[in-house]
């Protein structure tokens, strides 16, 4: 099987699903050559788990990238620019992201801005910067249609941002959350029917209520099984999927 992608870039890969993101991209039978880990401190306590996988996989290379910060997302630009040279970069995966159980009435117009700022605003900064990088490897791909292989922008999304699934009064409100995903949802969109025509597939994948940090103990899902899903059905993605959502099983999910 040929590789995912020749560079992929995860945000939030200090932890949970963005850890294993790279965990398992990097011991795949082939590998992408260049694996950008990015987080907002590699180096620090918090990316001990990361530190400790590159120090295993050449491929790995860990980069600084605060995704609500313009400077650091430009210094994570130039630094994957540095490492791929005359070549683009193939597989953005946009995981980084924070949860909000705020009820309507415990939230606040600030606690609703930073939650948008990292789940919406974020994910779509992160892909404008990127982007001349993404063109370049779509460009020199050889490769006709869309796919992971050639140029693509997956964000991890969420099914409690899907409005057609937001059914009942029973469930958590979480409106900070449910709100900024929905935002992100709209950003895929608007991003596949752009870049459509330049060859960047875009597309949104709910990962599951997996066991992690934000998922909490209580998620019936092991992050093993949920990422091993997610990267089965980003290898089967085509321009019949680019504006799509989708779950880490490859089900297609209501907007």
């Amino acid at each position: 099987m040929a590789a995912l992608a020749r560079s992929v870039l995860v945000t939030g890969s200090n932890r949970g699903i963005g850890l294993e993101l790279v965990r398992q991209l990097a011991a795949s039978p082939r590998p992408p050559q260049h694996i950008f880990a990015t987080c907002r401190d590699p180096g620090g306590p918090r990316g001990k788990a990361l530190q400790e996988l590159a120090a295993q996989h050449p491929s790995i290379k860990l980069v600084q990238l605060d995704t609500v910060n313009l400077p650091s997302i430009r210094g994570a630009v130039w630094a994957v620019g540095s490492y791929l040279k005359d070549q683009g970069l193939n597989l953005l995966i946009n995981n980084a992201g924070v949860s909000s159980h705020a009820t309507l009435h415990s939230l606040n117009s600030q606690e609703m801005l930073s939650v948008f700022a990292t789940n919406a605003i974020g994910p779509l900064q992160v892909a404008k910067e990127f982007l001349p990088l993404l063109e370049k490897a779509a460009n020199g791909s050889g490769q006709e249609g869309l796919s992971c292989s050639r140029a693509a922008i997956i964000n991890i999304s969420t099914k409690l941002g899907s409005i057609g699934l937001c059914l009942g009064v029973h469930q958590d409100p979480m409106y900070p959350y449910r709100a900024s995903k929905a935002a992100q949802n709209m950003v895929t969109r608007c991003l596949a029917a752009e870049l459509q025509d330049k060859g960047i597939l875009c597309t949104a994948i709910h990962p599951g209520w997996v066991k992690t940090d934000m998922g909490t103990e209580k998620a019936p899902l092991m992050v093993e099984h949920s990422v091993r899903g997610i990267l089965t059905v980003l290898a089967s993605l085509s321009q019949d999927n680019s504006g799509a959502f989708l779950d880490w099983e490859g089900n297609s999910l209501p907007w």
